[in-house]
């Protein structure tokens, strides 16, 4: 089967969506919207270093997608299109078509169209995913804008991915193949979180880049911190081990001042986030249990290592 035999046969599906001209030409076209910013970011997954070899295609396809919109939402924004290059060693049709499913199934949920991208073949099955959303302008929450006496909080449970990856087959996993990409919470902080970002590469290790980029440190508390009623069973050091430095739970991490986190508790039920720490002059990052210093080291997933 050529190239363009399988875009037409796995991804040339019509969008429902905002888009002028999508899958089947050289380029894509969109039209922006009015007042606003265009957001983009792009991801690669690729088989044995982001994903154990034997996960479904269908759960490929999904985390393909939605770890390029939990970028989008890290910024405030709206996701809307993605493109697609796909490296395959072999043609799979099984494979193709349970791939194409899950990543079909994520767009859907959010609102997100195929719009373009390039197959090809390639030793390793290698994943690249661009997408691309909308902000009004100047609204974008970045990195680099937490201030002193921001709460620090996050949204959903941290350490589930990790835990999973190391016990394949247990409940949690579902959170490791199926991650949900905040792209509500993340719109709903527009214009009242001051710094975010999604939890990737773990928490400990996150946090540190919105701390780094804005020039401020922060204590967090560790019994503050969302685990997994899975998890209790661990060691107290265990857990917090998986919490902060395990990474893949694409929670969102945001600093937001004590007067905007009641704003956005009024919102809307926002029963999922939990604050776990706040934003201090004395840069570095540092740990509190029960109010007393606790002494920890993490490095959370280094992409190199």
């Amino acid at each position: 089967m050529a190239e363009f035999s399988i875009i037409d046969t796995y991804f040339n599906r019509k969008s429902s969506h905002s888009v002028d001209l999508g899958v089947g030409d050289d380029s894509a076209l969109l039209t922006p919207p009015p007042q606003q910013q265009l957001v983009i970011c792009a991801d690669t997954l690729v088989a044995g270093r982001h994903f154990p070899l034997n996960t479904s295609p269908h759960a490929i396809g999904w985390k393909s997608v939605a770890v390029n919109l939990s970028d989008i939402a890290a910024m405030g924004a709206k996701p809307q299109s993605i493109l697609l290059a796909l490296s395959l060693p072999q043609i799979d049709h099984d494979w193709l078509k349970g791939f194409s499913q899950g990543l079909y199934d994520c767009c859907d949920q959010f609102g997100v169209s195929l719009i373009g991208g390039d197959t090809t073949q390639s030793p390793h099955l290698t994943i690249s995913v661009t997408a691309l959303g909308w902000v009004d302008i100047g609204q974008a929450v970045t990195r680099a804008t937490a201030q002193v006496g921001d709460l620090i909080c996050v949204s959903g449970t941290v350490g589930d991915a990790a835990f999973a990856l190391q016990h394949l087959g247990h409940p949690l996993q579902r959170r490791l193949d199926y991650p949900t990409p905040r792209c509500e919470l993340g719109q709903a902080l527009k214009g009242l979180a001051h710094s975010m970002i999604d939890v990737s590469d773990g928490l400990a290790q996150d946090l540190s880049h919105i701390l780094k980029a804005s020039h401020v440190g922060a204590t967090l508390q560790l019994d503050q911190l969302p685990i997994n009623s899975t998890l209790q069973d661990l060691t107290r050091e265990q857990q917090w081990q998986y919490a902060l430095a395990g990474g893949d739970d694409y929670e969102l991490c945001f600093t937001i001042s004590p007067q905007n986190y009641e704003k956005l508790l009024q919102q809307q039920n926002h029963s999922s986030i939990k604050v776990i720490g706040k934003i201090d002059a004395e840069s570095g990052l540092r740990f509190q249990q029960n109010g007393l210093d606790h002494s920890l080291q993490f490095t959370g997933y280094q992409h190199f290592a």
